[in-house]
């Protein structure tokens, strides 16, 4: 079972290793679904030593059928972690605005490309902020690294293999606030409703302002969804943003075969004759 040490660091303790003879490789990937662009949060400020890599460019491909956040290309993925300083076996922390949810999607990422250790700072920016820790506007230029992407290294959903965990073979988890669930409204896809079969856990339920209860707390939460030892379980959004932050929720609860369905949302309604469902989770 992972303990949050492997997946979490605290600020404080962050701060400790940047400043040791062997700091991790650190990766500012704020990001906001509407704009603007996490570029710019950036340039006002940053952890020392930090490069940004852009979600939606650098860590996921280009928008389309797949979905509005499908996976990257491998060699695209590969030469973007390689500019950023990304080394083969060597440490990288990601943090984000605050919310978790990029950070999220980056550790998913580079876990799915075989990269490891990876951590994300648990409550991002404000976090380090609020530990009154240093930031600056100074742009580092690292060493190219040499990272080597080999995708697959964390278990992934397509359409079919989501629809089929919702029929029964398993737990789907859809993380999306209830209203969009229930189809009562859909505020950037085509189609309101969810996959037929899926179970509606909100992500605030699970986690709060971008930081997660402890692990027994995490356990018993997602026991109360449905998700029991030795049944599969996998989990989508809108775009599989903010359930890669479930996906690290159910690897904190002791769940490391948790899978995302990448596409999500976005790439289900994009086939119109995929069944759409709306109303509460069943039996709610």
């Amino acid at each position: 079972m992972s303990g949050t040490e492997d997946l979490l660091v605290e600020p404080d303790r962050l701060a400790a290793e940047l400043d040791s003879a062997t700091p991790p490789t650190l990766l500012d990937v704020r990001w906001r679904l509407t704009g603007p662009p996490g570029r710019d949060d950036y340039a006002v400020g940053h952890l020392p030593g930090a490069v940004f890599v852009d979600l939606d460019t650098a860590l996921c491909g280009p928008p389309g059928h797949a979905g509005r956040h499908p996976l990257p290309d491998p060699g695209a993925l590969q030469a973007a972690l390689r500019a950023a300083g990304v080394r083969s076996g060597h440490p990288v922390v990601v943090y984000d605005g605050g919310d978790g949810m990029a950070a999220a999607r980056a550790w998913w990422t580079l876990r799915w490309a075989g990269h490891r250790p990876v951590r994300l700072l648990h409550g991002g920016y404000p976090a380090w902020l609020a530990a009154g820790l240093p930031t600056t506007t100074e742009v580092p230029r690292p060493a190219p690294g040499d990272v080597e992407v080999n995708p697959g290294a964390l278990p992934v959903l397509d359409a079919a293999a989501a629809a089929r965990l919702a029929a029964g073979e398993g737990l789907l988890l859809d993380v999306r606030a209830a209203a969009r669930y229930r189809g009562e409204t859909e505020p950037i896809d085509p189609v309101a409703g969810h996959v037929p079969g899926a179970v509606n856990l909100p992500a605030p339920e699970y986690v709060a302002d971008g930081r997660f209860p402890a692990a027994e707390v995490l356990r018993e939460r997602f026991v109360e969804a449905g998700v029991t030892e030795g049944t599969p379980v996998g989990a989508y959004c809108g775009s599989g943003v903010t359930a890669a932050q479930a996906v690290l929720a159910l690897h904190l609860a002791g769940r490391p075969d948790a899978a995302l369905y990448v596409g999500s949302w976005s790439n289900w309604v994009a086939d119109p004759d995929r069944p759409v469902a709306t109303g509460p989770t069943p039996g709610a």
